[in-house]
């Protein structure tokens, strides 16, 4: 397990992240303009800070005060970026050697053919980069970056799938941290995955025990959860594990939250797909409210409802409910999260 610190300050982010890396893949997830090529770029090497350090597993990468900087080819990281990245003038036999220069070179042959079979691309080994397809391109930027044998690798979200890292894995067993939008991916591939939001880590952790249990309301967001409430403790029951929590428009029986007081104000977190949809009360928790909005999915359907609340059904359940007269929203004290 190595550790990586990056601090770096500019006029319009400053980001400051230390985190683990295991020998898996670890996702760094979040919006546009959250950090996260930037955060790879300048692991990397390829973009020097204003001002900060940058530390892998305890090696000062850079440090502005010092003086220190340890230039992209001499810190041993495998970067693959958005965009196309072979170099156009060269053959993909010419990239892969060009990135294997430091090895001498019966070694440097060696390792340019024995990657170019294991990525399958040896029959395009003297064509250009404008003469593959976009495949080919990927497998062979791959192949360049791992021709010189990187103790780390950085991908930038450059068209990267569930499929493709498993293709990385069994090609190598070096950590990965790839940057990515797509939350999907996050659960289907990574080990670990990191929240990133304004240049600063909101969480960390498996991406299903995040999902599960955000830190906190800009986290929950951050992972899509839509039904986000601020309330207030009305009672507080340790012994029968209950609370109650007053909203704005209606109560909810919560169990017993610890560390709280009654009056303290609290968020609540709940995902759609754990709301349930009735045509009659069933019971506590369960609101009639009136449906706003409908929105077909590929595979579900979401609806919203006043006081925006969001539920989501599968096409099977909306086709048996989409007459209901009246509409009734439960929400299962166990699917609560208190924030």
């Amino acid at each position: 397990m190595t550790n990586f610190r990056l601090m770096k300050k500019a006029p319009c982010i400053a980001l400051e992240v230390d985190f683990p890396v295991g020998p898996g893949i670890t996702a760094i997830y979040g919006p546009a303009g959250a950090g996260k090529s930037l955060l790879l770029q300048l692991a990397a090497g390829l973009l020097p800070p204003d001002s900060g350090r940058v530390l892998f597993d305890d090696a000062i990468l850079y440090d502005g005060k010092a003086g220190v900087h340890v230039p992209a080819c001499r810190r041993g990281f495998g970067y693959l970026p958005q965009s196309d990245s072979l170099f156009p003038h060269l053959t993909l036999a010419e990239n892969l050697r060009f990135a294997a220069q430091r090895f001498p070179r019966l070694e440097r042959h060696r390792r340019v053919a024995d990657w170019l079979e294991r990525c399958q691309i040896s029959a395009c080994a003297e064509m250009y980069p404008r003469q593959l397809s976009a495949r080919q391109k990927l497998a062979g930027a791959l192949a360049r970056m791992l021709v010189g044998d990187p103790k780390l690798l950085l991908l930038d979200d450059c068209g990267l799938s569930e499929g493709l890292l498993q293709e990385i894995r069994a090609l190598t067993p070096v950590p990965v941290l790839f940057a990515t939008r797509d939350l999907e991916l996050c659960c289907a591939a990574a080990s670990q995955m990191l929240l990133l939001d304004s240049g600063r880590i909101l969480q960390a952790g498996a991406p299903r025990a995040i999902l599960d249990r955000p830190a906190g309301i800009d986290a929950a967001r951050l992972v899509g959860i839509p039904n986000l409430f601020e309330g207030r403790l009305a009672s507080l029951d340790p012994f029968r594990n209950s609370s109650l929590i007053e909203f704005e428009h209606f109560s909810l029986s919560a169990a017993y939250v610890p560390a709280h007081f009654k009056g303290d104000r609290v968020w609540v977190a709940i995902r759609a797909g754990d709301l349930k949809v009735h045509a009659s009360s069933v019971g506590a928790n369960c609101l009639s409210v009136p449906l706003v909005r409908t929105s077909f999915r590929t595979q579900s359907v979401r609806l919203e409802f006043a006081y925006q609340i969001f539920a989501d059904l599968t096409l099977g359940e909306y086709a048996g409910q989409k007459d209901n007269k009246d509409w009734y929203v439960e929400f299962p004290p166990a699917a609560l999260q208190i924030l």
